[in-house]
């Protein structure tokens, strides 16, 4: 984070594009309107994500299924789910620098700070299977989106073909972990 604010530091602020600064005149909201709108979609958004993450946890450990699983699938979807809106949002309005920051920031985040701050609140036991296979995939599909985005049609571009194939493998690999949880009884559930 330090680099990226030197980095944006050393060059000179570039003027927000026309577009942006068309909208902003066309629509000014009051800043009383705009911190209760904040305020409400952010409670919204945070309810109902725990809201379907605490429900998608009762009923896979109703259905024996264990904690890592819950973690990999249910629980990463229920706390992605306001970086998917706030990407969308920004798809529709052409903001495609935010998308991509959003989901390499958030990925960062979760992955350096969330992991850093709850070790050292307490150490963490990780099993082999996160190592030798998550972590792999994760790091593989890492590569691979950067691959993606930089050959196989327009450098820099991740159409809408690209974003299939990244979905299929989500699927695909959400499968492969709900298929190892059906096929191994003996996994601990809580």
């Amino acid at each position: 984070m330090s680099w990226t604010v030197w980095h944006h530091l050393q060059k000179k602020p570039a003027a927000p594009g026309s577009a942006i600064a068309q909208e902003l005149a066309v629509n000014i909201m009051p800043a009383r309107h705009a911190i209760f709108w904040l305020v409400t979609g952010l409670g919204l958004l945070i309810a109902s994500s725990r809201l379907l993450v605490w429900g998608a946890i009762e009923i896979a450990l109703g259905l024996g299924v264990s904690d890592l699983i819950i973690g990999l699938t249910i629980v990463a979807v229920g706390t992605s789910l306001p970086e998917l809106a706030s990407s969308i949002a920004a798809a529709r309005k052409k903001e495609h620098d935010i998308v991509l920051g959003n989901i390499i920031g958030s990925n960062l985040f979760n992955t350096l700070v969330v992991v850093g701050v709850a070790g050292l609140i307490r150490p963490l036991e990780a099993r082999p299977e996160i190592f030798s296979r998550d972590m792999m995939v994760m790091s593989a599909l890492t590569i691979s989106l950067f691959i993606i985005g930089y050959s196989f049609g327009k450098p820099g571009c991740i159409s809408r073909l690209k974003g299939a194939a990244l979905l299929l493998c989500f699927i695909s690999y959400t499968a492969y972990l709900v298929n190892i949880a059906g096929s191994s009884p003996s996994m601990p559930s809580g």
